[in-house]
């Protein structure tokens, strides 16, 4: 056993693991962060997709020693207060999922392309989220769930930058 430390979701952790234990293991089954998914066991599907030090990373791929010291976000941390993210929210709206079992994966994925990418085509988005499968809504709607979440995040954005005018 080792035991190694890092922040999830804004929380410093210290676990005791084995030298052999997945990420996506820890994260589930000792600190019961079910959000993230065990979907392929090999990388291909996503939908154990989490951000490591503000990156995407599958965390079904990745040792769970090889995040010490590192800053996790998953799925559950995402949201302020008793307030959806906007990714989530509009996931929500445009009916995004529909099993809902790759839904935390696409959304953790769809945050990064936004971020880098804040006004993203059709084409980057489905670049964008080509690590993450669904099998279930054909991407139509995930689609316009990114389109969405991008259009509020930016207003979001031009509303905070705007001074206040005096009355």
């Amino acid at each position: 056993m080792e035991t190694i430390s890092f922040t999830v979701n804004g929380e410093n952790i210290t676990v005791n693991v084995e030298s052999r234990s997945l990420l996506v293991d820890v994260l589930r089954d000792q600190l019961r962060l079910t959000g993230t998914h065990v979907g392929c066991d090999t990388s291909q599907c996503g939908c154990c997709t989490v951000r490591i030090d503000g990156s995407t990373a599958k965390s079904c791929s990745m040792l769970a020693v090889q995040a010490a010291g590192a800053e996790i976000q998953t799925i559950e941390g995402l949201a302020e207060d008793d307030n959806l993210h906007p990714v989530q929210q509009a996931f929500s709206e445009c009916h995004g999922l529909q099993c809902g079992f790759c839904t935390p994966g696409m959304i953790m994925a769809t945050v990064e392309l936004l971020e880098h990418s804040p006004i993203p085509a059709i084409d980057e988005i489905r670049s964008g989220l080509a690590g993450n499968l669904c099998r279930c809504t054909g991407y139509v709607n995930i689609e316009k769930a990114v389109q969405q979440a991008a259009s509020t995040m930016r207003a979001n954005r031009d509303a905070e930058s705007t001074p206040e005018v005096p009355q």
